[in-house]
């Protein structure tokens, strides 16, 4: 579990950027709003899916799906996001906010509130 403590201004910010990012790369942010809720709807943890979008280890967080070919076609779906020629807007929104966490990225990405996030969590 990763927990994570950061203020309301920087949650703002990150909103502010994902904003611009949807406003300036439409159909990348639909792909990553897409990956986000791949990710809720397999249980995996965000920090998987923040790993495999940044080129990161992703050993420390390493999903428990019961069968191969789920993970495969998840990895699948990301490689889709990833192959966006616009991905580094993307790369750059994630690097920018990386103490917020993957988690809280994603959960503004797909509607939540700053204000909802405040505080110490343990968002998977």
């Amino acid at each position: 579990m990763i927990a994570s403590l950061c203020s309301l201004d920087e949650l703002q910010k990150a909103k502010r950027a994902l904003d611009q990012l949807e406003h300036s790369y439409p159909s990348l942010f639909e792909k990553m709003v897409h990956v986000i809720n791949l990710t809720r709807a397999l249980q995996v943890k965000y920090q998987y899916m923040g790993c495999l979008i940044m080129d990161e280890d992703p050993s420390d967080c390493l999903p428990n799906l019961p069968h191969g070919s789920v993970l495969h076609l998840y990895k699948k779906e990301v490689q889709t996001l990833k192959n966006d020629m616009d991905v580094i807007a993307l790369k750059q929104t994630f690097a920018s906010f990386k103490e917020a966490g993957y988690a809280k990225i994603s959960l503004l990405a797909i509607g939540r509130t700053p204000e909802s996030l405040i505080g110490p969590s343990s968002v998977k």
